[in-house]
């Protein structure tokens, strides 16, 4: 007979199997927690990023941190509960950017005024999703744009890898990319993380994603990169200096409307880009290249992007760094629970994960990211007007360091060539009316850099 553990253990195992269909996607919870814990070290340094650049812009530090980490737990609990799906929900850079740096850093716009406008913004893309508006939109986006979201998301996710790797900086002099100093200790922390991550996946052993970015950080203690916390737990911060305080009157004003453009379209084709190429790589998406239900990931990442500025925190959206778990197998909302719990104890031990150095995590990125552009061998290259689009949409993204804004590129390119083409037939209507918005977002990203 089975003990009374055993048999509980079973039983759990059992109902996680069919809340998240596990052995219908070929995965197991094991796998799932695995994946969701490599999603969170593949995230980790954002907790680190996103207050550093919220404080530039004069918001308190320590409860920003405290805030990102809380929508992180309840925006990626929401999505894994209720999608079934393996991303993780947060706060993207762009945004982060955009109200720090640049309209309060730069603008000198105020930061409470900066959350306003990124709610409306939320509350203006939940609207859109509620009446089917997204996943219309989804559907009038050709095949041929599609099946290059990956490769440009995957060049996106590569080069973010190799700068937080050092291996790649940008030149202040010739305004582009270049080689990094690979003598480093950084540097060589990476190169270690990298040599491990390809052994382990070349002999395909499990989570090698996770034991490469601990390998990499155990090795950066000798190296001065991996910087032991002198205590492992520490109460989080309040975060009542930042939440609530958003100005929504004073976003209200003809000036703050290109912002606000750019706060949602960021959003909107982040979220997209991010859902179609991260569920390709999980193997879920059907035979036109849709995801099945991708209302719901829409309808939790609006509703995340409507509340986060409510704690302080902008422009909550799918992570790209949802491929990491994805690419340790995880193939289910259970995953993106398992990064969920990762996420709230670090409101105790945020030491810990601050200790762990994004050089560590930067093989990660590049390996998941050279993997994913390796789906532009599907696009049709045989013809010109299917061919240039895409690979506009591949440079914008390296250009910019923004995939929204390339995927953006991509649309608006592909109706142009194709009109001036005289192809009149191939660009459905809806895609001409989009370019319109789509030209005004270009319009207004060129004027404000």
């Amino acid at each position: 007979m089975s003990s009374p553990d055993l048999t509980a253990a079973k039983t759990s195992s059992g109902w996680l199997d069919r809340r998240f269909a596990l052995s219908a996607r070929n995965t197991s919870v094991r796998i799932e927690t695995l994946a969701g814990i490599t999603s969170f070290l593949a995230a980790a340094y954002l907790l680190v990023v996103i207050p550093s650049l919220l404080a530039t812009g004069g918001m308190d530090r320590g409860a920003a941190t405290t805030s990102t980490i809380i929508v992180f737990v309840l925006s990626t609990i929401f999505m894994g509960l209720y999608t079934n799906l393996p991303f993780i929900v947060g706060p993207g850079i762009g945004g982060s950017v955009i109200l720090g740096v640049t309209l309060a850093a730069t603008e000198h716009v105020a930061w409470q005024t900066g959350l306003g406008i990124a709610f409306i913004s939320g509350v203006l893309f939940l609207i859109l999703t509620l009446v089917g508006a997204r996943s219309l939109v989804v559907r009038l986006i050709p095949a041929q744009i599609k099946l290059g979201l990956g490769a440009s998301i995957g060049l996106f996710i590569a080069v973010l890898g190799f700068r937080n790797a050092g291996m790649v900086i940008a030149n202040a002099k010739t305004n582009s990319l270049a080689l990094g100093d690979f003598s480093r200790p950084g540097t060589i922390v990476a190169l270690i993380g990298l040599a491990a991550a390809v052994v382990l996946q070349g002999r395909r052993v499990p989570g090698a994603i996770l034991w490469a970015i601990l390998i990499a950080a155990a090795a950066g203690v000798p190296l001065g990169v991996t910087h032991l916390p002198s205590s492992m737990i520490s109460l989080p911060h309040d975060i009542m200096p930042v939440a609530f305080k958003l100005d929504i009157p004073g976003a209200l004003t003809v000036a703050a409307i290109p912002y606000l453009f750019v706060f949602f379209a960021a959003e909107f084709f982040s979220t997209l880009g991010t859902t179609l190429a991260v569920g390709a790589k999980a193997n879920l998406l059907d035979e036109n290249a849709n995801l099945p239900n991708i209302n719901r990931p829409f309808l939790v990442d609006s509703i995340a992007a409507t509340l986060g500025p409510v704690f302080g925190i902008p422009a909550l959206t799918a992570l790209v760094e949802s491929a990491a778990g994805v690419e340790a197998g995880g193939r289910s909302g259970l995953s993106s629970l398992a990064a969920a719990a990762m996420f709230a104890l670090m409101l105790l031990f945020v030491p810990v994960a601050l200790a762990i150095p994004k050089e560590a995590t930067a093989p990660a990125l590049i390996l998941i990211g050279l993997s994913m552009f390796s789906t532009i061998r599907h696009a049709h290259f045989d013809d010109f007007t299917d061919a240039f689009p895409v690979l506009s949409m591949v440079l914008l993204t390296l250009m910019s360091n923004s995939f929204g804004t390339g995927i953006a590129g991509g649309l608006l390119c592909f109706v142009i060539v194709k009109l001036l083409a005289g192809r009149f037939k191939e660009v459905p209507w809806g895609l001409v009316v989009l370019a319109i918005p789509l030209g005004y977002y270009f319009w207004t990203v060129v004027k404000h850099h």
